[in-house]
């Protein structure tokens, strides 16, 4: 890595986290001279080698893919980029950025004694001083796995999403998707093309059309300067942090993800999975709801497409709701084990934030950190690549970018105030 000292352990700013966040931030702060140390406790961006499936791809296109000085720069701007390929391109990135950084370094605890001292960054490699910490680590650290896992029947494989590669790679079988999220709609997807029988438990997470009257729905949205709406302009304000991200796929070129189609060719829907009595869970007799309330949302995220080309005369192929083709013809709350057949079974019901680490009174009820735009009100200590930190993008590739640039600016200030007010103590002492 460049320029990095290993005898210094005193800098202006540490970075924890050498994912796409914490090296945008490198990034900018190389540029205007500032030390600073990133400290990643895998190697860098190593969640998009170790935590993604074979058959994963963007399902944002790639024309988003903007990162400090790297942008998309190949062939296919309105594709979807595969693993290989996001790979490939991130390994530029860090080349490009050349970050000061350490690979393998866990930090276990980051505090601040006193608020004029520095912060104490404990690490697996020993102990750091800076004047400044970003938290860069993202927000999806504990994947969660329900206390009902612990009953499951011995011999059934089970799995987190992250550690999911491909149909091959599991037992001969039946397999129940647990979520039907970006992540568990793509697994059940790829399951279902590979010819594997599939049961999913679905969940309330919406959905959205890959293209639409003539545009990939992104563009349009694009169009509609949605991306740039900050979540203080979002109607739901710092809910928006909650929500569960639509389902749809980049594979293939792109397309919709349907599960009610799905269903037609033989995939099997239950409700929302609450239980496991003997061989049987159990499931809320919610499917239809949950099916329905995806179906809305892709229809008025479709229908504000419609408003927008009305209102500004846009030429565009006709449009129109989705209608269902498949409707369930009952609630089923049970589901036999054995006799389904099912021999493993992938939890996709996402991650929860750890920040257990960092020693601040910074953290709402639930474990969150309070920022805007990620600065904290404890001076010095700022968060950087959460989703919606800003706006839509602030978690992915297309608006990190612009979040580092912000902070890289907060903590410029924050040096020059710091150096303002040693000058003034040091003037208030020779007057003395």
């Amino acid at each position: 890595m460049s320029h990095l000292d290993t005898h210094t352990t005193h800098y202006a700013v540490a970075i924890v986290g050498g994912g796409q966040a914490g090296l945008s931030l490198s990034y900018y702060l190389q540029q205007r001279g500032i030390s600073h140390l990133v400290l990643e406790k895998n190697r860098l961006v190593h969640s998009w080698r170790s935590q993604r499936w074979d058959s994963f791809c963007l399902v944002t296109p790639n024309w988003q893919c903007n990162l400090p000085g790297w942008s998309y720069a190949g062939d296919d701007p309105h594709g979807f980029m595969v693993k290989d390929q996001i790979n490939a391109w991130l390994e530029g990135f860090v080349a490009h950025v050349d970050a000061p950084a350490l690979e393998g370094v866990a930090v276990h605890k980051v505090a601040r004694p006193h608020t004029h001292r520095p912060f104490a960054v404990t690490t697996s490699q020993g102990d750091f001083t800076a004047d400044q910490v970003v938290v860069a680590s993202g927000g999806y650290h504990k994947p969660i796995v329900p206390r009902l896992a612990e009953r499951l029947p011995p011999q059934i494989t089970q799995m987190h999403s992250a550690e999911y590669r491909n149909p091959q790679a599991l037992p001969e079988g039946a397999v129940l998707v647990v979520g039907c999220g970006q992540s568990g709609s793509q697994i059940a997807e790829d399951l279902h093309l590979a010819g594997r029988k599939v049961f999913v438990a679905t969940g309330d997470a919406p959905r959205c059309a890959r293209f639409y009257r003539g545009k990939d729905v992104v563009d349009w949205l694009a169009d509609m300067d949605y991306y740039n709406l900050p979540v203080t302009q979002h109607p739901l304000r710092e809910g928006v942090r909650d929500n569960t991200n639509h389902y749809v796929t980049g594979r293939d070129g792109g397309r919709d993800i349907d599960l009610r189609r799905f269903a037609l060719e033989g995939m099997e829907l239950y409700g929302l999975l609450t239980d496991l009595q003997g061989d049987s869970l159990q499931f809320q007799p919610n499917l239809q709801a949950h099916l329905d309330h995806a179906d809305g949302i892709y229809n008025g995220i479709n229908a504000s497409i419609d408003k927008y080309i009305a209102a500004h005369g846009i030429d565009a192929p006709p449009g129109g709701p989705y209608v269902p083709v498949w409707q369930p013809t009952e609630e089923r709350t049970t589901l036999h084990l054995a006799a389904s057949g099912i021999t493993t079974v992938v939890w996709c019901i996402g991650f929860l934030p750890d920040f257990a680490w960092v020693d601040a009174p910074v953290f709402n009820g639930r474990g969150e950190p309070v920022h805007v735009r990620g600065v904290t009100h404890q001076p010095g200590l700022y968060f950087l690549g959460l989703p919606w930190l800003h706006t839509w993008g602030s978690g992915r590739f297309s608006g990190v970018a612009r979040d580092a640039l912000y902070l890289a600016e907060q903590i410029e200030g924050y040096i020059g105030k710091q150096d303002a007010t040693a000058e003034t103590a040091e003037t208030e002492l020779l007057l003395s």
